[in-house]
């Protein structure tokens, strides 16, 4: 999504929840996230689990530097203890060794993600293990540009909603994917929304 798909969408989502329209002139539109489709994304979001963006990005960048080029091949072919070395856990190794077995094989193909729906794509990507539903909503928002994703599990929507809809506590997921069902098909405009409200809002 681009910033005019953004504004369109939410001009949307604004004429049908009258809480939307109200916080959006309060704290403007969120930019863009676009991520390049493809393994290097899958192993970013390996790195990244459980990390702080700057963390994650380090180690990131040491894990580039020692593959020369983010494939399946070059992570197959690089020794557990160099990527050790280079600021991955043991489960994240374990993780990155099947995420690459797992391309190399053909049990997941990673471009082919993008002419499967939504829920199909989910599903491949979720059979693999170290991706639970939010990284592959995640990757289907951000690196497949699709529209109508609400990742229920991230804790920011989650207390973003919250104060947008001025609960007393943060919703469950169960409970945020009701009270954004008419949102459809605009929830990942939505999603995007609320990111930029948690930080912008007030508590």
């Amino acid at each position: 999504m681009d910033q005019t798909d953004i504004q369109q969408a939410l001009a949307a989502l604004a004429e049908v929840d009258s809480d939307v329209a109200r916080a959006l002139p309060e704290v403007g539109h969120p930019a863009p996230r676009i991520r390049a489709a493809g393994f290097a994304t899958f192993l970013s979001i390996i790195v990244s689990q459980q990390l702080s963006t700057e963390s994650a990005r380090a180690i990131m960048g040491r894990v580039e530097t020692l593959l020369g080029e983010s494939s399946a091949e070059t992570v197959l072919a690089t020794d557990a203890q160099d990527l050790r070395a280079a600021g991955l856990s043991f489960r994240k190794i374990e993780y990155a060794k099947g995420l690459a077995e797992a391309v190399a094989s053909g049990q997941l193909d990673i471009a082919g993600l993008a002419g499967l729906s939504d829920d199909e794509a989910i599903n491949s990507i979720v059979a693999l293990r170290g991706f639970g539903r939010w990284s592959a909503e995640i990757y289907l928002m951000f690196s497949l540009g699709r529209q109508d994703i609400f990742p229920a599990d991230d804790l920011a929507l989650l207390v973003a909603l919250g104060r947008l809809k001025r609960l007393d506590s943060k919703p469950t997921p169960k409970q945020a994917r009701e009270l954004i069902a008419h949102w459809s098909p605009w929830r990942s405009a939505g999603s995007l929304f609320l990111w930029h409200y948690y930080r912008g809002a007030p508590a």
